[in-house]
């Protein structure tokens, strides 16, 4: 049996990267049920994997040099529920940092990613994207 706590830091570990970030997406699922909250422009609730993709992270690699990279910080697992905590680790097109912090609450169907409620700063979200947005 696979560990499953290594197994979903790697899986995680693959956000550090957009080189590898590929082989995260491949474990979500194309209907995946995707809550952002905050008020900001990325805010919403998207009900498959592209249309989430492409409205925030798509849409914050526009902003981003290098894109969007995340840092695994803190991993939690119970059943099918696994809570983990990112940090950016990107900068805007301005040349500042990124220090937006994340929480995502992921239940899993299998080795599947069925259902994501993500948390985080959402005034720097909105701030990085009026100033760097064109």
């Amino acid at each position: 049996m696979t560990d499953i706590r290594k197994d979903r830091a790697a899986l995680f570990r693959n956000l550090q990267s957009p080189d590898t970030q590929s082989q995260f997406w491949a474990r979500v699922a194309d209907d995946v049920d995707w809550t952002v909250y905050g008020t900001h422009p990325l805010a919403g609730t998207y009900r498959n994997k592209q249309e989430f993709r492409d409205a925030t992270f798509g849409r914050l690699s526009g902003v981003l040099v290098g894109g969007v990279r995340l840092e695994l910080q803190h991993l939690f697992i119970d059943g099918d529920t696994t809570i983990v905590e990112l940090r950016s680790t990107s900068t805007t097109a301005e040349g500042a940092a990124f220090a937006n912090t994340y929480c995502w609450v992921c239940r899993f169907e299998g080795e599947t990613i069925v259902e994501v409620r993500a948390y985080l700063d959402s005034l720097m979200v909105a701030y990085t994207i009026l100033r760097n947005e064109k």
